[in-house]
């Protein structure tokens, strides 16, 4: 079992508790803007179990059928969690229409709110870890569900607050402002998601200082070459796919440019973790003179 698949199982054991935690404290208050806290936790659920799916799916080898791999699956996941945070928000935002009209009058606020904050620091411990280890491993699912736990973990504090102001002033009607609120932040977090995932679908290139560092990479591993040009890579989920053209001289021997093209895989796999390679070895007549430069 991968890192990636333990760390989308704990999420998912995670949301559960934090779900049922957040439910006692809304229960215990009848605040709508707790409910909407709550409600957020059934899209995590949801989301950390769609994420799960993905990373297991993505860990599949490479197929007749899909000889690139399944990296692509945990993207799917990703735009799954936008479309489902979204979902969660137009709930909310009736509520709080509903709420705001006739506010409920809050029932045990002290012990409602500490109860909810132990959700929240659980909540914003393991955000820390899916979006530090999400990074480390390149995972859009994990990263995905991080991110959409820390707007959870935002809004929650500020769900906290607000709710005490209302208690203290007796502004009840806050509570049905807090909930809106909740439901735009987690709005713009569905948009954030969904838009960083159809650009993986759309195999978009790999920020350009990613694309320095393998230029620099390749510069200083391909001597014996003439230059290097045309270069494109994407990422697909963990996965890097990198591609060039090497320009090398024309009596040049077979041999000898596999070589410099094994020693050009090498270096690039050794700085990018599961990184594939395409390298189309060119004549010298074919320099483009604007491309990467051999040093």
């Amino acid at each position: 079992m991968t890192q990636t698949i333990k760390l989308a199982i704990g999420s998912v054991a995670v949301a559960f508790v934090v779900l049922a935690i957040k439910t006692v404290a809304w229960q215990m208050t009848g605040s709508v803007a707790l409910m909407s806290d709550a409600l957020e936790s059934i899209v995590n659920v949801a989301t950390a179990l769609a994420a799960l799916w993905a990373v297991r799916v993505a860990a599949i080898p490479a197929d007749e059928r899909h000889p690139f791999g399944h990296h692509k699956a945990e993207y799917f996941s990703a735009v799954l969690e936008g479309v489902l945070i979204v979902i969660a928000a137009v709930f909310i935002l009736r509520a709080a229409s509903v709420a705001l009209f006739n506010p409920p009058v809050l029932m045990r606020p002290w012990p409602g709110l500490a109860v909810n904050l132990l959700a929240s620091v659980i909540n914003a411990a393991w955000c820390w870890i899916l979006l530090r280890q999400g990074r480390r491993l390149r995972s859009p699912a994990l990263l995905a569900d991080g991110k959409h736990l820390l707007s959870d973990v935002v809004s929650s504090v500020g769900v906290t607050a607000g709710v005490l102001l209302a208690i203290v002033t007796g502004w009840f009607w806050l509570d049905a402002v807090l909930a809106a609120a909740v439901a735009v932040n987690i709005l713009w977090s569905g948009w954030q998601v969904i838009r960083a995932s159809v650009g993986g679908l759309m195999d978009e290139s790999v920020p350009l200082a990613d694309l320095d560092e393998m230029r620099e990479l390749i510069a200083a591993n391909a001597d014996g070459a003439v230059e290097a040009h045309d270069l494109r890579a994407r990422h697909a989920g963990s996965a890097t796919f990198v591609e060039f053209h090497l320009v090398v001289p024309g009596e040049m021997s077979v041999d000898a440019a596999h070589d410099i093209c094994d020693r050009l895989e090498a270096a690039l796999k050794a700085a990018i973790s599961q990184c594939t390679v395409t390298i189309h070895v060119e004549p010298e007549h074919k320099a483009k003179h604007s491309g990467i430069v051999v040093l």
